[in-house]
């Protein structure tokens, strides 16, 4: 099929825009000036991340499928963390003019199917020549008449609990940084995370006081959490997943390790949690994070390190 070079820009955004079916929330989907999404609740959600080539992705490690999902699951994490339903996403997409068109429409299935999974649609977005492939995604949600679930709730004497795997992502990254190709489903974790897109149902159902994606880090994301709130958040080590197929380094990828988009909540003490939700420390007077009453091991995502 060539590149989208030669295709051409307009081209190549009717062909992509055919690979992207329409959810009921969008009203009017890709070809006009501007989409129009359905906010029936009157708020919409809304958040924007970027990925960049080189830096959030390496072609050679991932595909492009995989990328999409990737790019689509990260920011549909975020409307979820909100206490939110995902309606709706909107892609930049900058490319160099050489990239395969096929390239390119693998991408967008990839962000067409993980909207499928969480409910939303790709309903519009830009497509423009660069010197390396970067992805802006904004996703758009929907509270149906509820109140944001922010960071800021957690009070003494609640418990902390996730939902979600942690560290996946973190130990297939090493993985690959090493050269090596198993296991398999820690690469594949890496590649595409698996949010638990229902956590913010079930986060509101049993009373959460406060909710976050974690993205950059369970230690690093829960000091948003204590920062938000005015509290401390004690983790206790024992309690936290770490299955035998992250390895020796399992607990601190489960601690440190981020872009599986799993969920950590508050709620209160006598919250009766289903089995999916795994409690692993308390809310308490203070501030900051502890581990096992000490201070958290260091190794969060931090995109402008000192």
């Amino acid at each position: 099929m060539g590149t989208i070079g030669d295709l051409g820009e307009f081209a190549l955004i009717g062909r992509l825009t055919r690979r992207l079916p329409q959810g009921p929330a969008v009203r009017l989907g890709p070809g006009d000036d501007a989409a129009v999404v359905a906010a029936p609740d009157g708020r919409v959600v809304a958040t924007t991340d970027l990925l960049v080539e080189g830096r959030h992705f390496r072609r050679d490690w991932s595909g492009p499928y995989d990328i999409g999902r990737k790019a689509a699951a990260q920011n549909l994490a975020d409307v979820v963390a909100m206490g939110a339903r995902p309606t709706a996403l909107l892609v930049g997409f900058a490319a160099p003019p050489g990239t395969g068109v096929e390239w390119a429409e693998r991408l967008y299935d990839g962000l067409a199917d993980e909207c499928r999974v969480a409910g939303a649609s790709v309903a519009g977005g830009d497509v423009v020549g660069a010197p390396e492939v970067a992805l802006a995604v904004t996703a758009l949600g929907d509270l149906g008449g509820a109140a944001p679930l922010t960071r800021s709730g957690g009070r003494p004497g609640d418990v902390v609990a996730v939902r979600g795997r942690l560290g996946f992502a973190s130990a297939g990254l090493a993985l690959l940084a090493a050269g090596r190709d198993g296991p398999a489903e820690l690469i594949a974790a890496h590649r595409r995370p698996e949010p638990p897109y229902t956590a913010g149902d079930e986060a509101r159902a049993h009373g959460a006081t406060a909710l976050l994606d974690v993205s950059d880090g369970l230690v690093q994301d829960l000091g948003h959490i204590a920062e938000a709130g005015g509290v401390r958040i004690e983790v206790d080590s024992a309690a936290v997943p770490v299955p035998e197929i992250l390895g020796p380094d399992g607990l601190r990828h489960a601690l440190t390790g981020g872009e599986d988009h799993g969920f950590a909540a508050t709620f209160p003490e006598s919250a009766a949690l289903p089995p999916s939700w795994r409690t692993i420390g308390r809310v308490v007077e203070g501030t900051g994070v502890r581990v096992d009453g000490r201070d958290p091991p260091a190794g969060a995502w931090d995109h402008f390190p000192v």
